[in-house]
């Protein structure tokens, strides 16, 4: 099992954690942000994180109109002078991806930054292919960070979403970076590779970054444990024999990454050269925080 942290984020890092909260900077910005894992006591006192912090997030608390318990969204502070949207830059070999950043209601700013580790096994994966047109599909993409990645190293792009507001987000980082040419699909994605493989379509690597929960956008639901296997085969049906690579991260359920390996192992009768474990970021204090599991090979 491996333990990842990004090596060479030169606009991020993670100050401080603890009191499930999380003090970060990301580029000029130090954000507060809460932390749900962070249970462990801070290394700063509580004055300097408030004389350190440019804006902090704060979840509202709550019920709906049927007594429901709601914590999803909430609400920035800022201090004087903060930027609402604002880039941040990530080197992958000569080259500079840019990410438009933002503060929006769910706490989510538009990148995550430990995977990182992630963007630069695409990239060398790319690299080390035997492929001059190499295909790459990145499902449920986010804001691209690794089709971006995928892009830059000079692959055949297809970005998989359902919300057309995180598409034209991600367009922003694509034109941002001096790239072009990235296909955008907003699809539910199960739905997209069932299609993909009555296509008898093949690519040289795919990314899935599932959430435990979502809806498609014609509402189709998406339930990981119980769609998860299903996405699953289909793409292995997708994915090339060999000259290829998959990347599986998993958030949520307290799946171990372990789980994650079983997945891919079975899945897609990869018995060796199964790379997996969790995702973390290291604050300026040696405390590591744990923010997801993975598995990924290469063949």
């Amino acid at each position: 099992m491996q333990l990842l942290s990004p090596e060479n984020w030169k606009d991020y890092e993670l100050i401080d954690s603890g009191n499930f909260e999380k003090l970060e900077r990301f580029g000029s910005q130090i954000l507060t942000r809460p932390e749900p894992q962070a249970i462990w006591k801070k290394s700063l006192a509580e004055g300097e994180w408030s004389n350190l912090s440019n804006a902090k997030y704060t979840r509202k608390k709550g019920k709906d109109s049927q007594n429901i318990e709601f914590g999803d969204k909430g609400q920035w502070q800022l201090g004087k002078g903060t930027k609402e949207q604002w880039f941040v830059n990530y080197k992958l070999g000569e080259n500079l991806i840019k990410f438009r950043l933002g503060l929006t209601s769910f706490g989510h700013i538009g990148v995550f930054p430990e995977q990182a580790s992630n963007w630069e096994f695409i990239y060398s994966s790319i690299k080390s292919l035997k492929s001059n047109d190499a295909k790459v599909l990145n499902l449920f993409a986010y804001t691209g960070g690794a089709s971006l990645a995928a892009k830059v190293a000079g692959a055949d792009v297809s970005h998989v979403d359902s919300v057309k507001q995180v598409i034209t987000w991600s367009k922003e980082n694509m034109e941002a970076s001096s790239l072009k040419d990235i296909r955008w699909i907003i699809e539910d994605a199960l739905k997209y590779v069932k299609r993909e493989v009555k296509r008898e379509k093949k690519y040289n690597g795919i990314i899935l970054d599932p959430p435990a929960y979502g809806r498609g956008p014609d509402g189709e639901k998406w339930i990981l444990e119980e769609n998860l296997p299903e996405l699953l085969s289909c793409c292995n049906d997708l994915l090339s024999d060999n000259n290829s690579f998959l990347i599986l991260n998993l958030y949520s359920m307290g799946f171990s990454s372990t789980v994650a390996k079983n997945l891919v192992s079975t899945f897609f009768n990869q018995k060796e050269n199964i790379e997996y474990g969790e995702l973390q970021l290291n604050d300026k204090f040696n405390k590591a925080l744990p923010l997801g599991v993975f598995a990924r090979f290469r063949k």
